[in-house]
């Protein structure tokens, strides 16, 4: 079962889904413990994120699954805008309210992201020392990192394509023009933000009815400075990193950098599969068995 919650950010609203624990294994004296997840680049909550959410709450989690300001169910302009800026500051902001919901123990709230939020968590629990730990899978933890990876797969051409695109948007979206879209994933050589060999039918497997293939193209632009590597040595919580060792859209080499920095207890667990492909199969299955046993051991009762 599943609960809609609104959830105010900013001066607008976010859905969120609230997916209770079926369990009172974990409960405490101040309640149950509570996960919060969002998504990656572009994407909603639909997209593949519910069998994870489930299976935390069948272990004695409740668990908050939202959407981003401009994305899916969730109010705001403009729509569909990746902006690693923003997104954080909405995980901040369902943190805040969850920590005030009945029977959620405010001291047992976990962040959980994958991709593109898999780099957000780290940032947002380094600057919130009352997070209780940090689940992140696959994560995008340099952008400096990933922007050299589009140059490896894609080339400088494609690199300046999408820099051209960008500053139209941003110069015109400074004189209130309409937003200038790309498509947020495509085939390699098109104009999209991802064109690695495997994006296209990655978020085709996981993509729910919510995504939507576009975003103003100077969503380009801030992506090099979106380096939560540069955050983890403030993180003192228990932290689980999932690197997928043949990732080619968020390099593993800055999430292993983020192993190596973070001051408190840290799980790795490492699987030779693409970025995709944790989301399902046997990849899946290792991953969330992995995951849950590290909340139990962190946040369980």
């Amino acid at each position: 079962m599943r609960h809609d919650l609104t959830i105010p950010s900013h001066g607008t609203s976010l859905a969120a889904w609230h997916v209770p624990a079926t369990t009172d294994a974990w409960a405490g004296p101040a309640g149950r413990p509570v996960v919060v997840m969002a998504h990656g680049f572009g994407c909603t909550r639909d997209s593949g994120l519910l069998p994870y959410a489930e299976r935390f709450a069948a272990a004695g989690a409740d668990v908050v699954l939202f959407d981003y300001r401009g994305f899916g169910a969730s109010a705001g302009e403009p729509r569909t805008l990746v902006d690693h800026r923003r997104h954080r500051e909405d995980y901040a902001a369902v943190v805040a309210h969850v920590r005030g919901l009945p029977g959620l123990d405010p001291e047992r709230v976990v962040l959980w992201g994958s991709s593109y939020s898999g780099g957000h968590v780290v940032a947002v629990a380094a600057d919130d020392p009352r997070i209780a730990a940090v689940v992140s899978q696959g994560a995008a933890m340099d952008g400096l990192a990933a922007v050299r990876e589009i140059l490896r797969y894609a080339g400088p051409r494609q690199l300046l394509r999408l820099t051209g695109h960008a500053l139209r948007d941003a110069a015109g979206h400074a004189l209130g023009r309409p937003d200038h879209r790309i498509a947020v994933v495509g085939e390699p050589g098109s104009l999209a933000a991802i064109t690695s060999h495997d994006g296209v039918d990655g978020y085709a497997a996981i993509a729910g009815p919510g995504f939507r293939n576009d975003t103003p193209a100077r969503a380009i632009l801030p992506i090099a400075t979106n380096r939560p590597v540069a955050r983890a040595r403030r993180l003192r919580m228990p932290l689980f990193l999932l690197v997928a060792a043949d990732d080619t859209i968020a390099p593993p080499a800055a999430v292993e950098r983020v192993a190596e920095r973070a001051r408190g207890r840290v799980v790795v667990e490492r699987l030779d599969v693409g970025h995709f492909d944790i989301y399902l199969g046997e990849p899946f299955e290792r991953s969330v068995a992995a995951q849950v046993e590290f909340l139990g051991s962190v946040v369980g009762r």
